[in-house]
């Protein structure tokens, strides 16, 4: 019976499970972004979430526990130098899950997995705001000045 177990087991056995989410994990901290599934992210997302909680508070017994998981030193040190000071100040949620539709192959659906504050993308600029102008012209009238200007000069 299977009573009270609510993570995926994304159809492997225990070993081979863990020994890919923690390459994903590695990788994922190693290039700020993945492609995935979405049931492999969401999966991800609970094992690496925990680690960069750890990696805020620079110690041995913290970097051993990283290390027990990822399983590879470049790994690690980048998580502890570039990626924990980054997200210091950020109680949580430090990834991001974009679905990107559906693979050609067998329909499973496709995600990007990211680092919420690595993203050089979109989410830095500002948008200008614009405000909507309508046809009949307004108060300012712009465009009905200009149709008064032309009947002035005939």
């Amino acid at each position: 019976m299977r009573h009270g177990k609510k993570f995926n087991h994304l159809g492997r056995k225990t070993a081979h499970r863990k020994a890919m989410l923690s390459n994903m994990s590695a990788s994922l901290i190693e290039h700020k972004r993945i492609n995935t599934t979405l049931a492999k992210a969401k999966a991800l997302r609970s094992v690496v979430e925990p680690l960069i909680t750890k990696s805020k508070t620079d110690s041995t017994h913290n970097r051993r526990l990283a290390f027990k998981v990822l399983g590879n030193k470049y790994a690690v040190t980048e998580l502890f130098r570039e990626v924990a000071p980054k997200v210091g100040d950020r109680p949580g949620g430090y990834t991001r899950i974009i679905r990107t539709g559906k693979r050609l192959g067998d329909n499973a659906e496709m995600c990007m997995i990211e680092l919420v504050d690595f993203n050089e993308i979109y989410g830095t600029e500002t948008t200008k705001k614009t405000t909507r102008r309508s046809r009949r012209g307004g108060k300012s009238g712009g465009a009905a000045k200009a149709v008064e200007a032309k009947k002035e000069e005939e």
